[in-house]
C-alpha cells in the first residue's frame, strides 16, 4: 500500500534539505532517503507544536562546528592546531554528525531516530551537541599551539 505524500513538501525543496537527504542517502537510494526526512518532520510535527522545518535548521545551527583542531607536524611533533573551520565544512560537518548520532540509537525505525536526534539537537541535547562540545573543547585545550597555524 502506498503512502500519501505529504501535504507540506514544497515542489522546490530548500537546499539545505537537499543536500541533508543526499548526505543521508545510502547505495543511491534517494526515495527511501527523502521518505524518511519527511516521515521525521511528520514525528517532529506531533511532538512540538515548532514548525518541522524550523527545528531542523535550528538543530543544525546548534551543531554547527566553529573551531576544530587540525595536526600539524613541527620538527617531529605532532601538535593539535586549533583551526577555524569554513562555512561548507560547518555545513557538512553538522549534517554529518546529525546523520551519524541518529544512526547511532537503536530500537527504533531511522525516520524516529532522526526526529529524536533533531529534536535533542534544537534544544542543545543529544549525541550530536555534545560531539560539537567535544571537538570545542579539544580546541580550547590546545589553545597553546595557536600561533602555529598556518596563515
Amino acid at each position: 500500500m502506498a503512502k500519501p505524500v505529504k501535504s507540506y513538501i514544497p515542489a522546490n525543496s530548500d537546499p539545505t534539505v537537499e543536500k541533508f537527504i543526499n548526505c543521508m542517502m545510502r547505495g543511491g537510494k534517494k526515495s527511501t532517503a527523502r521518505r524518511i526526512f519527511w516521515d521525521a518532520m511528520d514525528v517532529i510535527t506531533t511532538r512540538t507544536k515548532d514548525q518541522p522545518l524550523e527545528v531542523f535548521s535550528k538543530a543544525l545551527l546548534n551543531v554547527t562546528p566553529l573551531i576544530e583542531v587540525r595536526p600539524k607536524r613541527v620538527g617531529g611533533s605532532v601538535y593539535q592546531v586549533p583551526t577555524e573551520v569554513g562555512p561548507k565544512r560547518q555545513q557538512s560537518l553538522s549534517m554529518r554528525w546529525m546523520i551519524q548520532a541518529a544512526r547511532s540509537r537503536k530500537g527504533m525505525p531511522m525516520a524516529q531516530r532522526l526526529a529524536l536526534e533533531l529534536l535533542d539537537a534544537s534544544a542543545d541535547q543529544g549525541a550530536a551537541f555534545k560531539k560539537k562540545q567535544d571537538v570545542l573543547r579539544m580546541a580550547q585545550a590546545n589553545k597553546a599551539f595557536a600561533h602555529l597555524a598556518s596563515r
